[in-house]
């Protein structure tokens, strides 16, 4: 069948025949179909896309995509998904995480990851809380929440702010979404995909397990009022002032995008050569 005759992928089509295991309710099930419906919107051909996670309740998605998948080890999606793009600039990357394994052991990678700003698309899904570890206070965890029985004063500690924290670091494109909101969260997706350069999609994402109050929270709180600026300081004064409930596009501006250093063809003896010592 040739390209002019080839039916439309659907969502479906980028959808594994693994079953997600996630909670009942759990908000991750909102990410995926936002993920697959902008793949569909876009018809990216599914050998040309991959899908890069570290470990948590979210870092199962590239499992339930089909597309090319790579499961990666604790915090390091974003060096492993960089590493990718750089060698294979062909292909649509993205990357998956939750609070824990993107800003606390992942916390150096992810502001190195927008300063470089390879084209990758970064969504990470935010419950303030350790959902795969039995409930532990994440990284963005409220320093007065008391749902832990290891903090049960609070963390006391100021919670973790991604979005200043991209900003800062030199993000070219910033947004939040809610979970109860796939519509929004598909739109972002796209334009994060189309974007040249770093994309961080902030997720507020409920656990229903640890934290069952986020269904009512987020569903009431949430509230989409950002339209994207090309003016970091503008950001900057929007994200000071959010309550960390705002959604939208908050920042979209070109950068130079980081891409792998041309170099003359070398072979392996060549490049050993280069090591040797003495």
């Amino acid at each position: 069948m040739d390209a002019v005759t080839k039916p439309k992928l659907k969502a479906k089509d980028y959808q594994s025949d693994i079953k997600p295991v996630w909670c009942r309710g759990c908000g991750a099930y909102s990410v995926i179909a936002s993920i697959t419906r902008a793949l569909a919107e876009l018809q990216l051909p599914r050998e040309e896309v991959a899908f890069v996670s570290g470990i948590g309740c979210s870092s199962r998605i590239p499992a339930y995509a089909s597309v090319y998948g790579f499961h990666g080890v604790h915090g390091r999606a974003l060096p492993l998904a960089t590493g990718l793009k750089i060698a294979r600039p062909e292909l649509t990357v993205l990357a998956a995480g939750g609070d824990g394994d993107g800003f606390s052991i992942g916390g150096n990678h992810f502001m190195h990851a927008c300063r470089r700003n390879a084209d990758i698309t970064y969504i990470v899904m935010d419950n303030g809380v350790y959902g795969m570890t039995k409930g532990q206070a994440s990284p963005t965890a409220a320093p007065d929440w008391t749902g832990s029985v290891l903090t049960p004063d609070g963390p006391g500690v100021p919670a973790f702010r991604p979005l200043e924290i991209a900003l800062a670091a030199g993000a070219s494109f910033v947004a939040r979404s809610a979970a109860n909101d796939p519509a929004q969260m598909k739109e972002q997706i796209v334009a994060a995909i189309r974007h040249p350069g770093f994309a961080l999609i902030h997720v507020l994402c409920p656990c229903v397990t640890y934290r069952p109050e986020q269904q009512d929270e987020f569903k009431a709180r949430a509230h989409a009022d950002w339209q994207p600026t090309g003016d970091r300081g503008e950001a900057f004064n929007r994200a000071l002032v959010d309550d960390g409930y705002t959604t939208g596009m908050l920042y979209i501006a070109p950068r130079p995008v980081y891409a792998a250093h041309p170099a003359a063809p070398a072979t392996l003896d060549e490049i050993a050569a280069e090591f040797t010592v003495g």
